[in-house]
């Protein structure tokens, strides 16, 4: 073990974010049908937030203080004006909010709030909470991955021609960044059974760990908030997690693919041959 592994379990630290992300999940679920919703843009229409997100953020960070006021905390929506930061050795809480703002906003139930805890750069402690569907995925490391507390293993899948893909579009709108994506996605569901894209990079990443889709890549996700915590969770549910084009999996890096063992460096593989834009994460 690396020591961090040794720890007793990071049971008080998943105590306080499973506390922290059933507070904001009933925050989203109290807004979640109502059909307006008060809806602001990022960057451009397709990339949101709305007062939910901000709502739900000040939920996270207020029980993440009072348990810990010597944690560092980056957020999805504080990180807007002031950046994501530099990642330390230091005890660092990593949280998206509300993970599917669009799903949110047009009442598809694909959303969540995703919180991690990092220790030495190690993401040490994991939680992903669909209120819409009550789902809640744990990991701690060392310890295993949970679905509701019953233990999740990724697929066994060796064969691409029957593994199941999913990725998600982004939400940059220039034509290189959409040839690269759509490229991308041409070349490897020509390999594989099919794809899916459901709005959410930490679903898709739980998705992988409960063995429904076998694996998952992103380039050009908001940040890492979006993937720390269900990278540990795939990790500890038996799951591979590299950079896309093959080399070490990058924490701040905005690029991952996820998925069973044997599949992972088969879309690798693919992936390491396609171009991306100057708008989108290098390897």
């Amino acid at each position: 073990m690396d020591g961090l592994a040794s720890q007793p379990l990071w049971q008080n630290e998943l105590r306080v974010a499973i506390e922290a992300a059933t507070d904001a999940g009933n925050l989203i679920r109290s807004g979640f049908s109502v059909r307006t919703k008060d809806v602001e843009d990022k960057k451009n229409t397709s990339d949101l937030v709305t007062e939910t997100d901000v709502k739900s953020e000040e939920v996270v960070f207020s029980r993440l203080r009072a348990a810990f006021p010597t944690h560092v905390l980056i957020g999805e929506e504080s990180s807007v004006s002031a950046g994501p930061g530099t990642l330390t050795d230091e005890p660092t809480w990593m949280c998206d909010p509300l993970d599917g703002t669009t799903n949110f906003v047009h009442s598809y139930p694909n959303v969540c709030v995703s919180i991690a805890l990092t220790v030495k750069k190690q993401v040490v402690v994991g939680v992903v909470y669909n209120p819409i569907t009550e789902e809640l995925f744990t990991a701690t490391k060392g310890s295993g991955a949970f679905l509701n507390g019953r233990p999740i293993r990724c697929s066994a899948a060796q064969d691409m021609k029957r593994a199941l893909l999913a990725t998600e579009i982004g939400v940059t709108r220039d034509e290189a960044t959409f040839h690269a994506v759509f490229s991308r996605i041409s070349k490897l569901v020509q390999a594989m059974q099919s794809v899916r894209c459901t709005g959410s990079c930490a679903l898709n990443l739980c998705s992988v760990a409960a063995g429904r889709v076998d694996a998952f890549y992103e380039i050009g996700f908001g940040g890492c908030w979006d993937v720390a915590a269900g990278a540990l969770i795939v990790l500890e549910a038996g799951g591979a997690v590299i950079d896309p084009s093959g080399g070490p999996f990058g924490l701040m890096s905005r690029r991952v693919l996820a998925g069973a063992p044997a599949i992972v460096p088969q879309v690798s593989a693919i992936l390491a041959g396609c171009p991306t834009s100057e708008h989108e994460p290098p390897a």
